[in-house]
Protein backbone atom coordinates (compact mmCIF):
# COMPACT_ATOMS: atom_id res chain seq x y z
CA UNK A 1 0.00 0.00 0.00
CA UNK A 2 2.85 2.40 0.78
CA UNK A 3 4.34 1.53 -2.60
CA UNK A 4 1.36 3.15 -4.36
CA UNK A 5 0.71 5.95 -1.87
CA UNK A 6 4.07 7.73 -2.15
CA UNK A 7 4.16 7.99 -5.98
CA UNK A 8 0.48 8.99 -6.05
CA UNK A 9 1.05 11.67 -3.42
CA UNK A 10 4.15 12.92 -5.26
CA UNK A 11 2.18 13.13 -8.52
CA UNK A 12 -0.66 14.97 -6.79
CA UNK A 13 1.71 17.50 -5.22
CA UNK A 14 3.52 17.99 -8.53
CA UNK A 15 0.24 18.54 -10.36
CA UNK A 16 -1.00 21.04 -7.75
CA UNK A 17 2.31 22.92 -7.84
CA UNK A 18 2.27 23.02 -11.64
CA UNK A 19 -1.33 24.25 -11.58
CA UNK A 20 -0.44 27.07 -9.21
CA UNK A 21 2.46 28.15 -11.39
CA UNK A 22 0.19 28.15 -14.45
CA UNK A 23 -2.50 30.13 -12.58
CA UNK A 24 -0.11 32.88 -11.47
CA UNK A 25 1.57 33.06 -14.87
CA UNK A 26 -1.78 33.45 -16.62
CA UNK A 27 -2.91 36.04 -14.08
CA UNK A 28 0.20 38.16 -14.74
CA UNK A 29 -0.26 37.77 -18.50
CA UNK A 30 -3.88 38.92 -18.24
CA UNK A 31 -2.89 42.01 -16.24
CA UNK A 32 -0.22 42.81 -18.81
CA UNK A 33 -2.64 42.37 -21.73
CA UNK A 34 -5.20 44.61 -20.00
CA UNK A 35 -2.62 47.38 -19.57
CA UNK A 36 -1.69 47.13 -23.25
CA UNK A 37 -5.38 47.43 -24.23
CA UNK A 38 -5.83 50.45 -21.97
CA UNK A 39 -2.84 52.15 -23.56
CA UNK A 40 -4.03 51.25 -27.05
CA UNK A 41 -7.50 52.72 -26.46
CA UNK A 42 -6.43 55.49 -24.07
CA UNK A 43 -7.79 58.20 -26.35
CA UNK A 44 -11.25 56.63 -26.33
CA UNK A 45 -11.22 56.11 -22.54
CA UNK A 46 -10.17 59.71 -21.95
CA UNK A 47 -12.75 61.00 -24.42
CA UNK A 48 -15.48 59.16 -22.50
CA UNK A 49 -14.25 60.62 -19.22
CA UNK A 50 -14.21 64.11 -20.73
CA UNK A 51 -17.73 63.65 -22.10
CA UNK A 52 -18.93 62.53 -18.66
CA UNK A 53 -17.27 65.57 -17.14
CA UNK A 54 -19.10 67.99 -19.42
CA UNK A 55 -22.41 66.16 -19.04
CA UNK A 56 -22.06 66.06 -15.24
CA UNK A 57 -21.82 69.81 -14.82
CA UNK A 58 -23.65 71.00 -11.73
CA UNK A 59 -25.98 73.45 -13.47
CA UNK A 60 -26.30 72.00 -16.99
CA UNK A 61 -28.02 68.66 -17.42
CA UNK A 62 -27.86 68.97 -21.22
CA UNK A 63 -25.10 69.97 -23.61
CA UNK A 64 -25.45 70.74 -27.28
CA UNK A 65 -23.61 68.51 -29.68
CA UNK A 66 -21.79 71.57 -30.97
CA UNK A 67 -20.37 72.39 -27.52
CA UNK A 68 -19.29 68.79 -26.97
CA UNK A 69 -17.73 68.65 -30.43
CA UNK A 70 -15.83 71.87 -29.73
CA UNK A 71 -14.32 70.49 -26.51
CA UNK A 72 -13.77 66.93 -27.75
CA UNK A 73 -11.93 67.69 -30.96
CA UNK A 74 -10.27 65.09 -33.13
CA UNK A 75 -13.31 62.89 -33.69
CA UNK A 76 -15.74 62.90 -36.56
CA UNK A 77 -19.42 63.34 -35.70
CA UNK A 78 -20.30 59.63 -35.66
CA UNK A 79 -17.24 58.71 -33.57
CA UNK A 80 -18.17 61.39 -31.06
CA UNK A 81 -21.75 60.10 -30.89
CA UNK A 82 -20.44 56.59 -30.16
CA UNK A 83 -18.22 57.99 -27.39
CA UNK A 84 -21.23 59.79 -25.89
CA UNK A 85 -23.30 56.59 -25.94
CA UNK A 86 -20.47 54.65 -24.27
CA UNK A 87 -20.30 57.41 -21.64
CA UNK A 88 -23.98 56.75 -20.84
CA UNK A 89 -25.54 59.69 -22.68
CA UNK A 90 -28.77 59.91 -24.64
CA UNK A 91 -29.62 62.22 -27.52
CA UNK A 92 -32.53 64.58 -27.94
CA UNK A 93 -33.48 66.85 -30.80
CA UNK A 94 -35.00 70.20 -29.88
CA UNK A 95 -37.75 71.96 -31.81
CA UNK A 96 -35.16 74.02 -33.71
CA UNK A 97 -33.53 70.78 -34.92
CA UNK A 98 -30.45 71.12 -32.71
CA UNK A 99 -28.93 68.01 -31.17
CA UNK A 100 -28.55 67.84 -27.37
CA UNK A 101 -27.08 65.17 -25.10
CA UNK A 102 -27.56 64.28 -21.43
CA UNK A 103 -26.42 61.49 -19.17
CA UNK A 104 -29.09 58.88 -18.67
CA UNK A 105 -28.19 58.91 -14.97
CA UNK A 106 -29.33 62.56 -14.80
CA UNK A 107 -32.75 61.98 -16.32
CA UNK A 108 -34.56 62.35 -12.97
CA UNK A 109 -32.79 65.67 -12.37
CA UNK A 110 -33.79 66.84 -15.88
CA UNK A 111 -37.43 65.89 -15.32
CA UNK A 112 -37.46 67.66 -11.95
CA UNK A 113 -36.07 70.85 -13.54
CA UNK A 114 -38.74 70.68 -16.25
CA UNK A 115 -41.48 70.36 -13.62
CA UNK A 116 -40.16 73.34 -11.69
CA UNK A 117 -39.90 75.40 -14.87
CA UNK A 118 -36.15 75.88 -14.63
Amino acid sequence: MTDILIPTLAALIGTAFGGLITYFTQRQQLKHDLEILKQTYKTDFMAEETAKHFLSHKTYTDRSFEVLKKHLGGFDDDELRKILVRAGAIREFREDGSEWWRLLSRMDEYIEKKRNGS
